[in-house]
């Protein structure tokens, strides 16, 4: 039975080893909350990293932890201490870390991490290998595995993986600093579907994949030579039903259950019955902006000093990464700012701040969401800040008010709340104002809205679209009606070649015998593409015509010396047994001068795009500008040459990075048709990639073979996946 393998960083068992015997816990919140029901139904594994390092687990305990981890449906993969050094507190929290949450001046880019990031993902992706089925899906989670995809994809090319990026993906011009930048990208589409929270960052994701390694992109598919790899936001939920009931035991508990904390938080609000509580929880990190938090809530007092011992700021910072030293600075500077704000302003019975630098028990925080009258959330820069979502699920009054930063992930759930730039202290005090003297009614309509959508796109339904959408993905086919040629076609293909009395092959040269290049003049033809025309032509019973939107000049230096039958700029010109190009049509080419200063201006305003001259049309080509930018000024032209051409007898076809205007009359299917129509054949093939040669596989006879190069919509009736599949079938055409 197939079965789901997740894999994380961490596994979600929690593992101590005491007085030498062995504990496992399972851990609560974030990702193993996330995944339960994804992880408890059905067969599925965990593999992920134990928490300890090789040199902590004694030999005699190596059998019991992995027994342990049995239990819990995990597997562990082994990691010393110097590639936890190297690969997560290096590469991944010193570089990819704050290069992704937008803290470039604290983005280190060391060689030795990168390597060691390497090696581990290398681990990791050996360990799912080892432990993966045919059938099985693979889930791999977050930032610090994005290699791990394409290694599995190179062992076993036919599992379905997905992957999920649980932090900002940074917008292209920030990205493209990291010196690795191609080989994350490579690794995160060894995927079948990649995941985020926000269209954001699915779009930055985009964008850096297009201008970064020339990726095809269209909506939010990636077109690869062999796959098509699907992009899409998945804004992860919570637990509500967790929340929320856990809330509602709180209030109806007895006095005698209260815990001391809520004594405490009680006694301060019987003392000042007005009195407001503000709370903010987050992990102390440079990107929750928790600092910054605290000087706006100074500037707050100032600017409505009636507010004074009116209201207090709950702080709950938990400690995360203190080895790394810019999580020691930030200790140290939010712990002078309390207590330097708290020396200046407390009286004899208000202090303004209270400080927690400590984790706090799931019931302890139930204590502090339902109590606090206001929760002020303002990262810098946050994937998501499921916090935000925990204290609206635990209203159960639906009375407090939300203030969460536009820069998290979720803001864009939470319209309802009061949504402030972190960077606008004027903005926050005016919020901060707003919410104290928000009326109850307006509080309880804007947490209803936003109680109701969380609790119907809860964590579950997070993870259940995702693995639904992942099996789609698998399951889809690409071409219009285009089938793979598979082993078995390809030698029924070849059969009816073989016992074929006459053949005719008709094959398109960019981008199917040979690939595309920045200067189009660079694409001329290699010795192993020479030898295996040669083959062809050579061949009994065999026409072979090489049909392209070329321009004749460029054909003639390059193969008329071969005596190959050639048709060239879309089905204009034709040449056959050597002798010169001859027009196949009768063609106007009058319009050029018009159309002609349109292309110029359009290159004079898009760096690096230039014109092709052909004898009866002109091309745009744009292969060496900015992919973004080009795409806007195809769009551009598209517009300009329509209306232009209005009243003309002439098309505009959008080829691969290429804009082409010619006559309408004129194209490569009518001059395939007259080719065929010279004498009977029995087996008619055509072979192409682009847009121009889908009027071939419309024109020709339904029995002809027709092959769309790559995985597109299109009229062929099959498809191959690249050059190199190509020159494969021609190869055995040419051994028949």
């Amino acid at each position: 039975m197939p079965k789901t393998i997740i894999i994380s960083n961490r596994l979600p068992v929690q593992l101590q080893i005491q007085n030498g015997k062995l504990n496992a816990t399972p851990s609560v919140g974030g990702l193993a909350t996330g995944m339960k029901s994804v992880h408890r139904d059905g067969e599925s594994l965990w593999i992920g990293w134990s928490g300890l390092t090789a040199e902590e687990i004694p030999e005699s305990l190596e059998g019991e932890i992995d027994r342990a981890l049995a239990d819990h449906g995990c597997s562990r993969v082994d990691l010393g201490k110097a590639e936890i050094d190297g690969f997560y507190y290096g590469f991944s929290n010193r570089t990819i870390w704050p290069l992704f949450h937008y803290f470039m001046e604290y983005s280190e880019f060391e060689l030795s991490n990168w390597e060691t990031y390497e090696q581990v993902n290398q681990k990791f992706a050996d360990a799912i290998v080892e432990a993966a089925s045919d059938d099985d899906v693979i889930w791999v989670h977050d930032y610090q595995l994005m290699l791990v995809p394409r290694m599995v994809r190179e062992q076993r090319p036919g599992l379905s993986i997905g992957f999920f990026l649980h932090i900002p993906f940074p917008s292209y011009e920030i990205f493209r600093t990291m010196p690795w930048r191609r080989e994350v990208l490579r690794g995160l589409l060894g995927a079948d579907l990649i995941g985020f929270h926000t269209y954001d960052y699915e779009r930055h994701f985009l964008s850096s994949a297009r201008r970064l390694l020339g990726l095809e992109v269209s909506f939010n598919e990636i077109h690869l030579e062999d796959r098509v790899v699907k992009v899409d936001s998945f804004p992860m939920g919570i637990d509500y039903k967790k929340f929320n009931e856990a809330a509602k035991r709180h209030r109806d508990m007895d006095p005698s259950e209260i815990s001391d904390l809520q004594n405490r938080l009680n006694t301060h609000k019987a003392s000042t019955p007005n009195a407001k509580f503000f709370l903010s929880i987050d992990r102390l990190d440079y990107t929750k902006g928790i600092a910054r938090r605290i000087k706006a809530f100074e500037y707050f007092l100032q600017k409505y000093p009636e507010h004074r011992e009116k209201v207090r700021l709950i702080i709950l910072a938990v400690p995360s990464r203190s080895k790394v030293p810019q999580y020691q600075r930030l200790k140290k500077e939010i712990d002078e700012l309390v207590g330097r704000i708290n020396g200046e302003l407390s009286t004899v019975s208000w202090t303004p701040i209270w400080y927690f630098y400590r984790s706090l028990p799931f019931d302890s925080l139930i204590d502090l969401y339902t109590t606090c009258d206001i929760a002020w959330l303002t990262p810098i820069r946050d994937g998501m800040n499921l916090v935000a979502k925990e204290y609206v699920a635990t209203r159960t009054d639906q009375t407090g008010v939300l203030i969460l930063s536009e820069m998290a992930g979720s803001a864009n759930e939470m319209n309802e709340a009061l949504l402030i730039n972190p960077n606008n202290f004027e903005q926050i005090a005016d919020s901060l104002y707003q919410a104290i003297n928000m009326p109850e009614e307006e509080q309880k309509r804007r947490n209803a809205a936003m109680q109701k959508r969380l609790e119907r796109y809860n964590v579950e339904k997070w993870a259940n679209d995702f693995m639904d959408s992942l099996l789609v993905q698998k399951r889809q086919d690409y071409s219009l009606v285009a089938r793979k040629l598979s082993v078995d076609l390809t030698n029924t293909l070849l059969k009816k070649y073989r016992e074929a009395n006459s053949r005719i092959l008709f094959l398109d040269y960019d981008g199917t015998l040979a690939g595309f290049t920045n200067d189009p003049q660079d694409a001329s033809p290699d010795d192993a593409l020479m030898e295996l025309l040669d083959k062809l032509q050579a061949q009994g019973r065999t026409d072979v015509f090489l049909i392209s939107g070329r321009d004749k000049d460029t054909f003639t230096r390059w193969f008329r010396h071969k005596d190959y039958a050639m048709i060239v700029e879309h089905g204009v010109w034709i040449s056959e047994n050597g002798k010169p190009f001859s027009m196949l049509e009768n063609v106007k080419n009058n319009w050029m001068a018009k159309i002609r200063p349109v292309l110029e201006s359009f290159v004079d305003r898009t760096p690096g795009s230039f014109i092709e001259d052909k004898n009866y049309s002109l091309a745009w080509h744009y292969r060496n500008t900015d992919p973004d930018f080009g795409q806007k000024r195809t769009m551009e032209l598209n517009t300009v040459l329509t209306s232009l051409i209005a009243n003309d007898d002439l098309s505009v076809m959008n080829g691969n990075k290429v804009v082409e205007i010619k006559s309408s009359n004129v194209n490569k299917g009518r001059a395939a048709m007259r080719m065929i129509s010279r004498k009977q054949y029995d087996f008619i093939f055509a072979i192409g990639d682009d847009w121009t040669d889908e009027f071939m596989f419309q024109e020709l006879p339904k029995e002809a073979v027709t092959v769309k190069v790559g995985r597109m919509k299109t009229q062929a009736r099959y498809y191959l996946d690249g050059i190199g599949a190509v020159r494969e079938l021609l190869g055995r055409f040419a051994e028949v």
